[in-house]
């Protein structure tokens, strides 16, 4: 098997009294994609900043394309690109002057420069503002200049701090297409986001940090069959059907939440549907619709913010 992209060992980050980080360890295969989830203040920046050599850590290790990110932090800005939750973009410049100045601060010759500009702008469809000032660009637009800006170098990692925060819908799904490409190419995305569809259309795999620690972690199909919720919505056509169906329901140890003539039941999974429907039948309580809603990471969200709230 090979070896992980990134492994992280027993990492933390203290800031005097503020613990940043505290025990994280996990691993990123060669062209996954990696949703760290958590709220403002949960460490999510922290770690990117360790792992792109920005910070410190306070204890464990970290390793990127095989190299510590403290003893070999050259090596390892060699072989990265960031994107943070700001553009980090010259307004004055061109979208491609931004991106030749890039390259030939990474070392290529003007020529070299020009061809790698040339080569993210159409890949980010940028072409009808490469000679625009960047001041003059849209935020989807800065967006889209600041990520081809972290691939100049053509990274094997790529970190990408929010990068979608405050994007309207169709350029955010335009971001999504884009990390989507570069995944399949092989490129491995370390990923921080607030948008729990972000994290459930693009991540391999998925972490919950919460103040520092690592909650939970697991492919999003992993945490949802874990921690979400699958519902059956049983809809009727008159008072009667629902009664019937409230009975046969709780015969079988299932309490549904009532709406009018709407019946919501909890699923312990696929196998309870047939369950239902045959006891709805043999109660006399016809359906006129059944929905059946798979749960989402806002499910698996929720889920432990109600545990941490308990705890």
């Amino acid at each position: 098997m090979s070896q992980p992209v990134i492994a992280v060992t027993d990492l933390a980050k203290q800031y005097g009294e503020v613990t940043a980080l505290a025990g994280i360890s996990l691993t990123v295969a060669r062209g996954a994609v990696l949703a760290v989830l958590g709220h403002n203040g949960a460490g999510k920046t922290t770690l990117i900043d360790i792992l792109s050599t920005r910070v410190r850590p306070s204890a464990g290790t970290a390793r990127v394309c095989g190299y510590d990110v403290v003893q070999r932090g050259r090596a390892v800005r060699r072989r990265i690109g960031v994107t943070g939750q700001f553009a980090a973009v010259d307004d004055a410049l061109s979208g491609r002057g931004n991106l030749v100045l890039i390259a030939r601060l990474l070392g290529a010759r003007p020529r070299q420069a020009l061809a790698r500009a040339a080569e993210l702008i159409a890949a980010f469809g940028l072409e009808d503002a490469a000679d625009r000032p960047a001041g003059t660009y849209s935020g989807g637009m800065r967006r889209r200049l600041d990520l081809a800006a972290g691939l100049v170098g053509a990274p094997q990692v790529l970190f990408l701090d929010e990068p979608t925060t405050g994007l309207d819908p169709v350029s955010r799904a335009g971001l999504w297409t884009i990390v989507e490409g570069l995944a399949t190419r092989g490129t491995t995305v370390v990923l921080t986001t607030q948008y729990l569809e972000e994290a459930d259309r693009l991540a391999d795999h998925v972490v919950v940090l919460g103040l520092g620690h690592l909650t939970v972690s697991g492919t999003p199909a992993q945490l949802k069959a874990r921690l979400g919720t699958r519902t059956a919505t049983c809809t009727f056509g008159t008072e009667l059907a629902l009664r019937r169906a409230v009975d046969a329901l709780s015969r079988l140890g299932l309490a549904a939440g009532r709406a009018g003539l709407v019946l919501t039941v909890p699923l312990s999974g696929p196998g309870d549907i047939p369950v239902v429907v045959r006891a709805l039948d043999a109660a006399g309580a016809p359906l006129r619709d059944l929905t059946v809603t798979e749960p989402t990471l806002d499910d698996v969200y929720l889920s432990l913010h109600r545990t941490a709230a308990v705890s």
